[in-house]
């Protein structure tokens, strides 16, 4: 086998278990060690790398990631608990039947004896029934997993349409005082409100009247697994770069200024020094940068978010020690670590670029808020796509940064 072919490392059949697909990811992970090694003593002796092993560091790259989104894949896969929790609960149980037979039947006398019709706002017929409480809570928990900004960020619960948030910008002014001296009135936090309304997020599934006749589908599994990926998608879209129209404001959407002119109601960004990259020499300045930007309140709990393919350019970085800035978990299911701090792959996060704000650092949990409307609805629509069922599925959802000076995002530009 040649330098140019995939090494064994790269090439592995499908793992059977998490931990054997663990173990081909640390594999992977010292392949890419030793071969990035070897890159980077050809530019200290050559000042260029041969090609042949600049390519094989990419491969091993694109390797290392396919391995942990596998590894990622089976944790979240284990992690999912069953939907049939609560049986032991007499009125979870009475309304999961009665939910069951209004979605295979249309019955909806068991429902009606449960609760109350539920009316949208603006449209007083179109009515609709609550899922049931282990349903709606599986779906939220398959969001938190897939979507990362729902996971880092706080989550509230709200039964209007609007949370308003009042902010103290700044606290209250104190100073030293003699014993005997006057004391004069002392400045008042300035508050500020914030806004976060929720929006309809929607999905719409059919299936065929044989189907739900048939006693061996779980009815209810199958409208979450057909919900969650398409609300996971969107939810985590808006979350990082949503227009806040119809939908979540994003963080990436707010005005964005360079830090050291950061002002209450904008993001703060440290650039690279160089156009659509890190700089040739000390990349990992920027990053340094960026992570004592902020307070150090906010620094300990502080997140990286990028996605993937930016994940892999920085996991070549090294410290002035020779050590990698870039850790893998240290087990399944955890995730990845660049200079101790916690990485979380968001995908809707765009690739580096010229101008691109490819990464950002904050405590995401104070930053930024996420708003959810009580309830995931479902009706059923028998008639509208003959010979199918649909079932008219939404559920109310907002989000927007709370806290300006908790996220901090990375330019690729000069300045």
């Amino acid at each position: 086998m040649t330098d140019t072919q995939l090494t064994a490392p790269e090439i592995k059949a499908a793992p059977e278990t998490i931990t054997a697909a663990f173990d081909d990811f640390m594999e992977a992970f010292e392949a890419f060690k030793e071969t990035n090694d070897r890159r980077l003593g050809e530019i200290e002796k050559k000042m260029t790398a041969d090609v042949v092993t600049r390519e094989k560091v990419e491969r091993i790259n694109r390797a290392l990631d396919e391995q942990k989104r596998i590894v990622d894949h089976m944790a979240l896969k284990a992690a999912r608990p069953a939907l049939a929790g609560g049986a032991d609960n007499p009125e979870a149980a009475e309304h999961k039947a009665a939910f069951s037979a209004y979605l295979r039947r249309g019955d909806e006398s068991g429902l009606r004896a449960l609760e109350e019709k539920a009316m949208s706002i603006g449209t007083p017929a179109d009515g609709g029934y609550l899922v049931p409480p282990e349903t709606d809570t599986e779906i939220g928990r398959r969001l938190s997993a897939v979507s990362p900004i729902r996971a880092l960020a706080t989550v509230r619960q709200v039964s209007g349409a609007v949370l308003k948030k009042p902010f103290a910008a700044a606290g209250m002014a104190a100073g030293w005082v003699a014993e005997t001296a006057a004391r004069p009135q002392t400045g008042t936090a300035q508050l500020s409100e914030l806004s976060f309304p929720t929006m309809e997020l929607y999905a719409m599934p059919a299936a065929t009247a044989a189907l739900l006749e048939d006693a061996a589908v779980d009815v209810e599994s199958w409208i979450s697994s057909e919900v969650d990926a398409v609300f996971a998608e969107q939810e985590g879209t808006a979350f990082v770069s949503g227009d806040g129209t119809n939908k979540p404001k994003g963080f990436l959407d707010y005005t964005k200024v360079a830090d050291s002119g950061w002002s209450w109601g904008s993001i703060g960004y440290i650039a690279t020094g160089a156009a659509g990259g890190f700089k040739p020499s000390g990349p990992a300045d920027t990053l340094i940068d960026v992570v004592y930007a902020l307070k150090a309140g906010h620094r300990q709990n502080g997140t990286f978010v990028m996605n993937r393919k930016t994940q892999g350019s920085i996991r070549k970085f090294k410290d002035a020690e020779g050590n990698y800035l870039w850790r893998p978990p240290a087990n399944a299911g955890n995730p990845a670590s660049l200079m101790g701090f916690a990485i979380a792959e968001a995908e809707d996060m765009p690739d580096t670029g010229a101008d691109s704000f490819a990464i950002a650092f904050g405590d995401f949990r104070a930053g930024y808020l996420v708003v959810d409307r009580t309830g995931v609805r479902v009706l059923r629509d028998p008639y509208s796509a003959k010979p199918y069922v649909l079932f008219y599925t939404t559920k109310r959802v907002g989000g927007g940064v709370q806290n300006f000076e908790a996220i901090k995002l990375v330019k690729f530009a000069e300045s």
